[in-house]
């Protein structure tokens, strides 16, 4: 058999492969996907919302114009309020990158040490957390700790924490993931505990610390760590796919914030203005310039795009962890910033 034969048989040997495949691919993310870029971002969002969210803010930073607010479907879907693009929202994982910065700030003034062990701030989970006398501060910052997620803990969805003490109590007791340093495994274990020590090396609530050394000097005054300091009609509801009940009054502790805050501080932290001197090389070493956020309820993406110089921040307020909605999110946030880039080009020319 000649050598265009073989590559002709593989080439429709690849294609069906390939239609085989997408038989397994949800059609919602296909079309998502496929469908013409819209003109604008707003379009785009609006198109979002066609696809089954509930609601979507969206903002953008880009250097040289000034910031853009978008938003579309509801703020609360019973009370028929349309969103708001200057809404507070949940931003779940993104707080780890204000935690993260901290540490930083903390190992800049010598008042922890990146190399020292869970051991030495909490000698009393010896025994409770494996290789607890290993596992440097380091670590838990990269993910690096081999301590089990506590979300992953099969009694953590049927029986809630109703504090923090419980939140930790469920990845107490159990084999680590991995060896320190040995892989790598997203652990929120990690952060509860990095909370805990900047409590316990600044002598008072990370909270407060992360307000002084951080919100204050950004001028970040729609940034709130807890929900209890907030007007809880700012806040942009939360729904479960298949769920009526809005979430937003669930506590989860975690950092509430409007799209422009979170904006504001992932610019400075990719431009470095949220460091003092020595502060942004230790950072580097350690964590991330981006994140994403889940949460019952509650979506988001945090990135600074070099390419377009451009800050683009999505909250969207409609989860289904079984379902598609996180796939299709980062579908949505991929088209807006490629209408981002066409503009840019666009205007370059």
């Amino acid at each position: 058999m000649k050598k265009k034969q073989i590559k002709r048989i593989l080439r429709i040997l690849f294609i069906l492969a390939s239609i085989g495949s997408l038989y397994f691919v949800p059609w919602i993310l296909v079309k998502a996907w496929i469908m013409p870029l819209p003109d604008t971002v707003q379009e785009q969002i609006d198109e979002a919302i066609g696809h089954g969210f509930d609601g979507m803010i969206v903002y953008v930073d880009q250097t040289g114009k000034p910031p853009e607010f978008y938003a579309a479907g509801w703020h609360d879907r019973e009370n028929k309020i349309p969103a708001n693009p200057h809404a507070l929202f949940k931003i779940a994982s993104i707080s780890k990158l204000y935690v993260a910065v901290s540490v930083a700030k903390l190992a800049n003034d010598k008042q922890l040490s990146l190399d020292e062990t869970l051991t030495d701030y909490f000698p009393e989970l010896v025994g409770r957390i494996e290789n607890a006398d290993k596992i440097t501060l380091k670590l838990m910052v990269q993910h690096r700790s081999g301590i089990p997620n506590f979300v992953d803990h099969p009694d953590f969805w049927v029986n809630p924490p109703n504090s923090e003490d419980e939140t930790l109590g469920y990845a107490l007791d159990l084999p680590a993931d991995f060896e320190p340093d040995e892989d790598y495994g997203y652990s929120n274990t990690n952060y509860l505990l990095l909370r805990r020590i900047i409590d316990k090396v600044v002598g008072y609530s990370r909270n407060q610390y992360i307000k002084e050394e951080i919100l204050i000097p950004l001028g970040l005054v729609n940034t709130y760590c807890s929900l209890d300091e907030v007007n809880i009609d700012d806040v942009m509801s939360g729904y479960y796919v298949g769920v009526e009940e809005d979430l937003k009054t669930d506590n989860s502790g975690l950092m509430i914030a409007t799209a422009e805050d979170v904006g504001i501080f992932l610019r400075a932290l990719n431009d470095g203005s949220v460091f003092d001197e020595g502060e942004q090389e230790i950072y580097s070493s350690i964590y991330v310039y981006k994140h994403t956020g889940l949460l019952v309820g509650y979506q988001s993406i945090a990135e600074y795009h070099k390419d377009i110089d451009a800050v683009v921040i999505q909250f969207n307020n409609t989860t289904n962890f079984d379902g598609y909605d996180w796939n299709l999110a980062e579908i949505i946030y991929s088209r807006i910033v490629k209408i981002l880039k066409r503009e840019k080009d666009h205007n370059n020319l």
